[in-house]
């Protein structure tokens, strides 16, 4: 596993068969009174009262109610983003340019139609296959008490 990891903090709220579904104390850094703090956490609560519950991979076998750390791969929620959003959209306008140039705008139309398809199923294929480093998979990796 990469050595680059963002971690957070959370605790136990259930337990399943390989997973557990977990509540973060916090949002963002946690940094907020630091200086040099963005204050995203005040902003999250904001517009999330809710608590803020995943389910995640447990192969250390925590407990409900255990304090945990959750660990992901750095640069694999960026990456996934680019793969969900940028790629689609990008396709979208190359195929409408490319289906301008060859029929007007009923061909941007199919253009567009036909880039943003390919898309889903690129990244459709990738998210089946995906289970390296790259993929959004947090899981437990300590537990303190």
């Amino acid at each position: 596993m990469n050595s680059e990891l963002s971690t957070i903090r959370a605790i136990v709220r259930e337990i399943g068969q390989a997973d557990a579904l977990v509540e973060v104390e916090q949002a963002g850094c946690g940094r907020c009174q630091e200086a040099g703090g963005c204050g995203g956490q005040h902003l999250t609560q904001m517009f999330c009262s809710t608590p803020r519950t995943y389910r995640v991979a447990n192969e250390i076998g925590a407990g409900v109610g255990d304090r945990v750390t959750i660990a992901i791969a750095a640069g694999s929620v960026r990456r996934s983003a680019n793969l969900a959003y940028v790629l689609p959209l990008t396709a979208t306008i190359a195929g409408a340019v490319l289906g301008m140039f060859l029929g007007d705008d009923p061909g941007a139309m199919l253009g567009a139609v036909a880039g943003l398809s390919l898309a889903f199923l690129h990244v459709r294929r990738r998210a089946a296959a995906d289970t390296g480093i790259s993929a959004i998979r947090p899981q437990i990796i300590s537990r303190s008490s």
